[in-house]
């Protein structure tokens, strides 16, 4: 009697955890798949599943810009978001002249002190033209020889700064590549802190406005280059320079806010500029605008620009239309779904009426246990114009374990007495 018992416990028990098992593999198999729909009442928002991915492809919007530029290379970028509106050759490596005191102002002021002393070294002062004049041996204070280099673009001065900042020209070259790595500028190298013609000083449209797009958020750099003028005195002496912008731009376009003029022969004319206005930050960048005598051709070039960001764009907030993240089904975890999130900070752009916003959901279907708090397991994808602009990550918010022995055994043990 009792091995019939025993026989028919471990028959009950067998067929109590074949059931267990299928259970778990006919969730595993038909775990829910979540359905993104699309949003037909907006154009500008087109939604995908992850299958889709691979063959999303977006018509990139005609450019409408009515206008013909003289620049060899040029960039117009929302400086708010650093997403680049216009773009002439705006990738390609050139010479930039002296838009490289950029680097050279915003490197000095975040490494040296405005009440330093300077000293123009022989070097220093055999730079050539434009020059401060400077002697050997005279001093001025950081504060007053960073107007000098901003205003007045001396090359002179650019040297000094640089001697004292970093203790040598190389030395401070390394200082403004530095700077150049830490800002992502992957096609900008420095030789010269005046931007002189010399093998292996080079930028880009697009890095040079993203470094202009930096260096306006330091509030002295603004005051700077905004100055009309500026009188410098020689440390030790009561004798005094003038001197004044030389950016038309400044009294071109109602907003203007800088930023630095360049000219060598290799280079041509060049300028970065930048505008703040209708709640719009604009910064342009034209290289290689002429040479002598077309000095003008950079104002034109730039004014085109800017009028182009300011009546083409728009902001719209990019992620207004974001689908609703379900959990996410869990194979073999003791916990059948997973709860998954991704950041939703609002976030604007600056684009056309034509321009579409594409957003692509890369999640998987189902996740396998273990699952980790806090891991990621897919992202969302956002394109403009099919180019794609930024990747948020889609992550876990609760563990969940893997099923093991243990677990099955206590359910089978629980499904056994709930027929007993």
């Amino acid at each position: 009697m009792e091995s019939k018992f025993n026989r028919g416990l471990s028959f009950i028990l067998a067929v109590c955890a074949i059931l267990l098992f299928g259970y778990y593999e006919y969730n595993d198999l038909n775990a829910r798949i979540i359905k993104w729909q699309v949003n037909a009442s907006d154009n500008r928002n087109l939604f995908y599943p992850e299958e889709h991915v691979e063959n999303h492809k977006v018509e990139k919007a005609e450019d409408k810009a009515d206008f013909t530029l003289c620049a060899k290379s040029a960039l117009l970028l929302d400086a708010t978001s650093n997403h680049v509106l216009y773009e002439k050759k705006g990738y390609d490596e050139l010479p930039m002249a002296s838009t490289t005191k950029i680097m050279t102002c915003i490197v000095a002021l975040e490494k040296g002190k405005l009440d330093d002393v300077v000293t123009f070294s022989k070097h220093a002062a055999s730079m050539p033209d434009v020059q401060l004049n400077a002697k050997t041996g005279a001093q001025f204070t950081l504060r007053d020889l960073l107007y000098s280099l901003m205003l007045e673009s001396h090359n002179d001065t650019a040297v000094a700064i640089a001697e004292h900042v970093g203790g040598s020209v190389e030395g401070f070259a390394k200082l403004m590549n530095q700077k150049a790595k830490e800002l992502g500028l992957s096609h900008t190298h420095f030789v010269t802190p005046n931007g002189l013609d010399a093998e292996g000083h080079y930028t880009t449209a697009y890095d040079l406005a993203r470094l202009a797009s930096y260096a306006i958020q330091n509030k002295k750099f603004v005051e700077i280059t905004n100055t009309t003028n500026w009188t410098l005195t020689e440390v030790g002496s009561k004798s005094t320079l003038g001197v004044v912008n030389k950016n038309r731009f400044l009294s071109l376009m109602q907003g203007a806010i800088g930023v630095k003029t360049g000219f060598t022969n290799n280079a041509g004319y060049c300028f970065v500029g930048a505008l703040k206005r209708d709640g719009k930050t604009l910064v342009s960048v034209v290289l290689g605008c002429g040479w002598p005598p077309h000095k003008t051709y950079k104002w034109r070039d730039t004014e085109l620009l800017m009028k182009y960001g300011l009546n083409h764009f728009s902001y719209v907030k990019i992620n207004e239309n974001l689908h609703e993240l379900y959990d996410i089904p869990v194979e073999k975890g003791k916990t059948k779904f997973c709860p998954i999130t991704m950041e939703k900070k609002d976030e604007t752009l600056l684009l056309k009426n034509s321009d579409q916003i594409g957003i692509i959901y890369n999640i998987p279907k189902t996740i396998k246990a273990p699952v980790q708090s806090g891991q990621q397991v897919g992202s969302v994808k956002y394109y403009i114009n099919g180019e794609l602009y930024k990747e948020v990550p889609v992550t876990t918010t609760k563990s969940i374990a893997a099923v093991d022995y243990r677990y099955l055994l206590e359910h089978i043990i629980q499904l056994f007495f709930s027929f007993t």
